[in-house]
């Protein structure tokens, strides 16, 4: 899943190739990823591009004011550019394109989303704030009033394991299943500590090792095509999908546990005591 880092790769990839340019048609491929139909998807046809902007996982292209292309590209997800836009027809369900947005140099780029299970999200509305995943965003853990105190008084009273807090979108935004193993990583934590008990050298390695990671992966993603933000972003990773590979910190052996529809990836050494934990999802250290 695209998360913050590559997805800001795509919002400034965007602003240097999009902004300034005017729609001049939006073909659906999978009238399922449209969610709103009023604006019209056809209410962008003739507006120029003035913004490209990042809403946690959500890019969003404005279009003035009261305009705007909003896109989630969930699990699956991608953004394929082309500098001459392709003219053959998208036949609705008959390939992996949701959305293709040509623009006025010919140029312009096609959503798609690959495997059976559909999550890929466009949104046209005339404001950001109406789309209910934006609307619910916790504070983006990048942005420069997000402080270490307020990163504590988020944590406060929380009675919840911190790697799925750190996913959870409504508690902070951007970031997911990935960049969460490797903060936890870079912190030296378990990721079933539960947030409420970090103590303060806890919390100090944790926003940390947050602050860091993401802003060296959107380095990382900054100024790359979308063609190579993937592979940059596997490259980047210490723990992450590494499952069987040795810790780049101190030689041991990642492991994984897996769920239904996702893993996490740890090292024992670094993380926790060097006890693997129990590949179930409510499971405690192993004794």
């Amino acid at each position: 899943m695209p998360e913050m880092p590559e997805v800001q790769g795509l919002v400034a990839f965007l602003g240097e190739r999009a902004v300034g340019r005017t729609i001049t048609r939006t073909s659906v491929g999978a009238i399922a990823a449209l969610k709103t139909f009023d604006p019209p998807n056809t209410a962008l046809h003739g507006a120029q591009i003035t913004a490209s902007t990042r809403h946690g996982k959500f890019i969003v292209l404005s279009c003035g004011d009261d305009l705007h292309l909003v896109f989630h590209l969930a699990k699956a997800g991608w953004l394929r550019w082309y500098e001459m836009l392709p003219v053959t027809l998208i036949k609705p369900g008959k390939s992996p394109i949701a959305l293709r947005v040509a623009l006025n140099d010919d140029s312009g780029f096609d959503l798609t989303e690959a495997g059976t299970k559909k999550s890929l999200a466009v949104y046209v509305v005339r404001d950001p704030q109406d789309v209910p995943g934006i609307a619910r965003l916790g504070p983006d853990p990048l942005d420069d009033s997000f402080d270490r105190a307020a990163f504590a008084a988020l944590l406060d009273g929380r009675r919840t394991q911190i790697k799925g807090l750190l996913r959870d979108q409504s508690v902070l935004a951007g970031i997911g299943n990935a960049y969460s193993d490797e903060i936890l990583h870079a912190a030296r934590m378990s990721p079933y500590a539960i947030a409420a008990t970090l103590d303060e050298a806890e919390i100090d390695r944790l926003f940390t090792a947050m602050r860091t990671t993401l802003t060296d992966a959107v380095a990382e993603a900054s100024g790359k095509p979308p063609s190579d933000l993937k592979d940059a972003k596997r490259r980047g990773m210490q723990v992450h999908a590494r499952r069987g590979e040795p810790c780049p910190v101190c030689g041991d052996t990642v492991r994984s546990v897996f769920f239904a529809d996702r893993s996490l990836e740890y090292c024992p050494t670094c993380q926790t005591g060097g006890k693997p934990l129990a590949d179930r999802r409510l499971s405690r250290l192993l004794k």
